[in-house]
């Protein structure tokens, strides 16, 4: 009989940052960003394992939630060994579970290696701040240590609406109210609209899901409050449609002008593969809203062309692409080639790029230029080019016929 403490106490010792528990299968964990099999635990999870974990983290009406939606998140804790985030489902008609593990300390900017330009974004006084990304990617600590920044340096009262509560904080400097989905509010909408009468200065909330609480959240950043907000989205340009495209038509240029009005920045992160065994790396895109950008929101036609506003103001403005910041990644040897190719966004413009190589995509980059660093000890012809990039990193991409004619071409 598995020992559900037991499991989660191995995990943490293993250096584990989820744990899959299923049904027929012996728990797996991912570590490093790979999935492995929990080491010293062979037996595997039984339908009755699973029904006696599942009383024991849950409630009575957590239990008649799951009953009627068939999923449920929540947060759990073990005394010495710290708190997790557990969210249970059914597949196959059977029970499963994928447990997070939270950390009991928020790190700083600095541990992070997130770039300078996201603790100003979190001085701001008023505004919306988004921060984006797909599930697993930072984003969830990257706002927590915004809010923990704020919270050291800042008499402030700070409100989080979360689903579940992920870092419990202690009032510093600051005033912290963390409300919790299902057990303190019913909706993230209805805790955001009370949330105005409580006197806030930042409002944090977990997640942006439908019309509603996009529009309050909007109205709370517009009123002169920080409203901090995360967004399950690939990249800046996406995070901006996304927000729009939740509205019927008629409304979408009204949203278009409230979101130029009141937004900040956009803060888009991936998780690259460290150089070094085990090490996950941020690489952030950095959108600020700048009079240009705000043309860019209001016009559907040049919102596509976002990018080129980020990656253009870098020196002036400190706003970076995934692009930009893989390749200063590469340069400065945190990461291989094959994974910041792997991530970027233009993988055949970007491979163009990190070997030198002039592309009529790759404009504005000066300050990330470092192909005199890159092609120290390479030969220029273009046998070796393409050996460079298809062959000694071993890169997997369907791209790489497109990528090896234009390093032909360009040779």
């Amino acid at each position: 009989m598995l020992n559900f403490d037991e499991i989660l106490r191995k995990s943490v010792e293993e250096g584990a940052s989820d744990i899959h528990l299923k049904v027929g299968l012996a728990p797996i964990i991912r570590k490093g960003g790979q999935l492995t099999p929990l080491a010293s635990v062979e037996d595997t999870c039984e339908m009755d394992n699973m029904k006696e974990i599942f009383f024991a983290v849950t409630t009575a009406h957590q239990r008649a939630l799951f009953e009627k939606y068939r999923e449920l998140d929540l947060s759990y804790g073990v005394p010495g060994l710290g708190r997790f985030r557990l969210s249970l489902f059914q597949q196959r008609g059977t029970l499963s579970m994928v447990i997070r593990h939270l950390s009991h300390r928020i790190p700083p900017f600095e541990e992070l290696k997130l770039p300078p330009t996201i603790k100003k974004i979190a001085e701001l006084e008023r505004g919306l701040v988004l921060v984006t990304g797909v599930t697993g990617s930072g984003k969830s600590t990257t706002l927590a240590s915004m809010i923990e920044h704020i919270n050291q340096t800042q008499a402030k009262h700070i409100l989080t609406i979360e689903d579940p509560i992920e870092f419990v904080m202690k009032d510093r400097k600051s005033i912290i109210t963390q409300r919790e989905l299902g057990s303190d509010t019913h909706s993230f909408a209805s805790a955001l609209r009370a949330g105005l009468r409580q006197d806030p200065d930042v409002i944090m909330m977990g997640e942006l899901r439908d019309q509603d609480s996009i529009l309050t959240a909007l109205v709370a950043a517009e009123t002169g409050h920080l409203v901090l907000c995360t967004l399950h989205t690939g990249d800046c340009t996406e995070t901006v449609s996304r927000l729009v495209s939740h509205f019927p038509a008629d409304q979408q240029m009204q949203v278009r002008h409230q979101l130029a009005s009141c937004l900040k920045a956009v803060v888009c992160q991936r998780l690259a593969m460290g150089s070094e065994e085990g090490q996950r790396l941020p690489a952030v895109e950095i959108l600020l809203n700048t009079p240009r950008v705000k043309e860019m929101i209001i016009d559907p036609s040049r919102t596509k062309h976002i990018l080129d506003a980020i990656e253009e103001g870098h020196d002036h403005y400190g706003t970076q692409s995934f692009d930009q910041a893989l390749l200063e990644l590469l340069t400065t040897k945190q990461i291989s080639f094959a994974e910041a190719l792997r991530l970027s966004t233009s993988p055949e413009n970007f491979a163009l790029r990190a070997k030198g190589i002039a592309s009529s995509e790759s404009k504005h980059w000066e300050s990330f230029d470092h192909s005199s660093t890159l092609k120290e000890n390479t030969s220029t012809s273009a046998a070796t080019k393409i050996e460079l990039a298809l062959e000694l990193e071993k890169v997997e991409t369907p791209k790489k016929d497109e990528i090896s004619k234009k390093f032909r071409k360009a040779s």
